[in-house]
């Protein structure tokens, strides 16, 4: 009788980097080849994902509403509570491999940028918020804010409409938090052909899962 495969161990990767790296042409990518390799995998994106986070999503990145960055942090990370609770945590501990749209370093990022809530509150909060539940493995896709607002195809939403100087302080706040961000990191330059993209982007994937296997 033929040995049935043994099921991969389930994961949970997340991808971020400043809005127009290519974060969703890489998801679908990266979710085809893990699917080939016997993973069941869920894609979500943070914030969202869930009914609360729909609705605080909308109000974070598609109204004009002002807001103290602690509110702001805040709602986010209520946001990403409820994603834990009701759908990552109950996913990865039926066996599903997960590729999240951002997590708790975009936020730390992004509510730290002008000093009005540092990066280490940030994660204190964003820690106890999620219960426990972290990224093995974090992938920035990098490039210069200047190319990346290029390839912005649509109109802004409140992060974005803050111009450049902005989102280059946003890219530089990533790669300085991203080593806090889960235990195994990796850079992604993001700065070329998607295809150039997915295969630095599997390779770093692949390493990760080859030395977590042993």
């Amino acid at each position: 009788m033929t040995a049935r495969p043994a099921t991969p161990a389930p994961v949970f990767i997340t991808l971020d980097g400043i809005d127009g790296v290519g974060k969703t042409t890489q998801i679908a990518r990266l979710s085809e080849h893990l699917s080939s390799q016997g993973h069941q995998v869920l894609c979500v994106r943070d914030p969202g994902g869930t009914a609360i986070g729909s609705r605080l999503r909308a109000m974070l990145l598609e109204s004009d509403c002002e807001m103290h960055r602690r509110t702001e942090a805040m709602l986010f990370m209520a946001s990403r509570c409820e994603l834990i609770e009701t759908i990552l945590r109950p996913a990865k501990d039926a066996g599903k491999t997960i590729i999240s749209d951002r997590f708790l370093l975009a936020n730390v990022v992004y509510q730290s940028i002008g000093g009005e809530v540092t990066a280490e509150q940030l994660w204190q909060m964003g820690n106890w918020a999620a219960g426990g539940f972290r990224p093995d493995l974090t992938l920035l896709l990098d490039m210069p804010a200047e190319a990346a607002m290029n390839r912005f195809d649509q109109p802004a939403d409140r992060m974005e409409s803050r111009g450049v100087e902005y989102l280059a302080a946003v890219r530089q706040a990533f790669l300085d938090q991203l080593p806090h961000s889960s235990p195994a990191t990796a850079i992604v330059n993001a700065d070329q052909t998607p295809a150039e993209v997915s295969k630095e982007l599997l390779s770093h994937v692949d390493a990760f899962l080859s030395a977590t296997a042993r």
